[in-house]
């Protein structure tokens, strides 16, 4: 079973376009070769009137899966739908790379009734939902016998989104937060100085003004979450760090030079923090890409949280 963070956009469309009365399909990639676009799991959303919302690979069979729903819905039977070098119309699909994929399209009517609730309710509970396609039956529903295992099933695991804490309303993170709602993380920021952390500077975000230490305690700090400390005000970023070390984000980052991380370990010890768990935080914070504008900083940080991110899965 493969481990697949929600799709929200594909989820509440699908609901809407439920309780509208629209007819829709399902693609999942459940199989790939070589150098396939996409990874199992990718998922695409289609309407009646071929409307799409997602994808399955780089673009280069969307076109064909658009046109083959439309049969599926009318037929009102899912399909496998392979693509790949061996076909004639390779060049046209765009996978004469070598790459070859199976994608599962399955009408809406076969979908168990209520799927797409449960996982957005998963989602606001951060639990994980499983999820099976019988692939000789035609159906997607909740993952229901675990005893049968073969090559008609596909089952993936949805899990939450991974959430994004920002410690300080700074420059680097009005860069920064844009950046990571693209990629698919759930941002919140933290800054108990409400004069940075302002609606003006951050709009249509949930911003947090208590302290760091007081807000992180009050979440179920879990292995789908990651910290970025971005304040270089040990007063503000330290009681985040001691909160944060004692669960099991699957990512911890620190902005500062190596003297100022050298610093914050000097700190965080006398604190009573080990060594191995301070060992846990990426300090300075972000890949080594010479970074210089906040801009490039943010694009460094982001690219740390997802190499952890993937890692992780």
């Amino acid at each position: 079973m493969i481990n697949l963070e929600i799709d929200h956009e594909i989820i509440n469309t699908a609901t809407t376009w439920e309780s509208e009365g629209e007819k829709l399909a399902l693609a999942i990639v459940v199989k790939t070769w070589g150098s396939s676009p996409r990874q199992p799991g990718s998922m695409m959303l289609i309407r009646e009137d071929g409307h799409i919302i997602g994808s399955v690979s780089g673009g280069c069979v969307e076109g064909a899966v658009i046109v083959g729903s439309k049969n599926i819905l009318q037929s009102n039977k899912a399909e496998l739908m392979e693509f790949g070098v061996a076909d004639e119309d390779a060049w046209s699909v765009g996978l004469s790379c070598g790459g070859r994929i199976t994608v599962f399209v399955c009408p809406g009517s076969k979908i168990e009734s209520g799927l797409f609730q449960k996982a957005l309710k998963a989602q606001e509970d951060r639990s994980n939902l499983s999820i099976e396609c019988d692939l000789t039956q035609g159906t997607i529903t909740t993952l229901r016998d675990t005893l049968l295992t073969n090559d008609s099933f596909f089952r993936m695991q949805i899990i939450p989104r991974p959430r994004l804490f920002i410690v300080g309303a700074v420059h680097i993170s009005q860069q920064l937060i844009p950046m990571a709602q693209i990629s698919g993380f759930d941002v919140n920021l933290i800054d108990p100085r409400s004069h940075f952390a302002s609606e003006e500077r951050f709009p249509d975000l949930n911003i947090l003004t208590e302290w760091p230490d007081e807000v992180l305690s009050k979440e179920n700090l879990g292995p789908n979450d990651a910290l970025v400390t971005l304040t270089h005000d040990p007063k503000i970023d330290d009681p985040a760090l001691l909160v944060a070390l004692k669960s099991p984000l699957f990512c911890i980052s620190c902005l500062g030079s190596k003297k100022t991380h050298e610093k914050r370990k000097s700190r965080l010890i006398d604190a009573g923090i080990s060594e191995q768990d301070f060992n846990r935080i990426n300090g300075p914070a972000g890949l080594k890409i010479n970074a210089k504008t906040p801009a490039e900083i943010a694009v460094s940080i982001l690219s740390e949280l997802i190499k952890k991110w993937r890692e992780s899965l």
